[in-house]
């Protein structure tokens, strides 16, 4: 394994803990009470700069290193379920022409959502008639 590797598997398994760790209620809970006793430390500390200066330093830090780490987490699950999404075209009746659309630009994929919404309201079409020509022969009979 070389070290880039090694590196990036590492990361990964640590983003994921953090992520799941942070995600957490009793991380919630951590912190909730780090800030409650944050706030009822003011008056001791006379609300002064450096008191105000410990919190947002903190939660300035703990913010800037979380982006990356749950970035990283979101890229990886996005990356799975497309995997997963086009396993399931390839191996389906579905239309290969699904499979990678993630890559598309916008427009494209604007472009695409119109023709499935057009299909869809034609099948919705194709449905409403057939119900109403049911519901004509139990009238029928």
């Amino acid at each position: 394994m070389t070290q880039a590797s090694w590196f990036n598997a590492t990361f990964a398994k640590f983003a994921t803990m953090t992520a799941h760790f942070a995600g957490s209620p009793a991380t919630f809970l951590v912190s909730l009470l780090v800030v409650v006793g944050w706030a009822a430390s003011g008056p001791f500390f006379g609300y002064s700069e450096t008191w105000q200066l410990v919190i947002n330093t903190g939660t300035t830090i703990v913010t800037f290193l979380m982006v990356f780490v749950i970035q990283n987490t979101q890229n990886r699950d996005g990356a799975a379920v497309q995997t997963k999404l086009d396993e399931l075209i390839r191996s389906s009746a579905a239309e290969d022409e699904f499979m990678g659309i993630e890559r598309l630009t916008d427009a494209e994929l604007e472009e695409l959502h119109a023709h499935c919404e057009s299909a869809a309201q034609r099948s919705h079409s194709a449905l409403e008639r057939t119900r109403a020509e049911r519901e004509a022969r139990r009238g029928r009979s």
